[in-house]
């Protein structure tokens, strides 16, 4: 999510262990490389189809790229689950319960960040924020793979990609 014009965006500092070690600005934290928290959410329909999305051109971060994570920053006191949540609100318009499935440490390619990856079924009609989304559908999971292969997607958010195919395929019953 972007900030309002004056709005100043403060995440909790954390280290190579996910420790609070401070609260700083987020601009701040993403100009130094320093580590803080982004929650993210995959969201899929009641068929097993998952959102991908254009993400608007106006955007100062991945302007026009595509992404299958909706998310951003945590704010400080906040729970990885509350972020995802509030994420979900403030760009798809929909309040659904969020599972957290599992986090990384992220070298990213704007900054390092500790990335948290929850799973939602989102049931309700979509109504995204169009500063934020300027495009979205639902897309089967091969599908998600070619347009990783052929569109222009956030870079962090192919590598959760294999991350998460990896997690979730290691979580099934064998």
């Amino acid at each position: 999510m972007t900030d309002p014009p004056g709005r100043v965006e403060l995440v909790e500092r954390v280290d190579e262990l996910d420790r609070v070690v401070g609260v700083v600005e987020r601009g701040e934290a993403v100009r130094r490389g320093w580590l803080h928290r982004v929650a993210t959410t995959v969201c899929r329909d009641a068929g097993g189809r998952v959102l991908v999305h254009r993400r608007a051109d106006g955007l100062a971060r991945f302007p026009g790229q595509y992404n299958w994570l909706v998310g951003g920053a945590v704010d400080v006191g906040e729970t990885w689950e509350e972020a995802a949540g509030r994420e979900l609100a403030e760009e798809l318009g929909v309040r659904v319960d969020v599972r957290f499935a599992f986090k990384f440490l992220c070298r990213g390619a704007i900054s390092p960040y500790w990335l948290g990856v929850h799973e939602a079924v989102v049931a309700e009609e979509l109504s995204p924020a169009p500063a934020e989304i300027a495009w979205h559908g639902w897309v089967s999971e091969g599908e998600l793979g070619e347009m990783t292969r052929q569109l222009a997607f956030v870079p962090d958010g192919v590598e959760a990609l294999r991350r998460y195919r990896s997690e979730t395929v290691a979580d099934e019953p064998a």
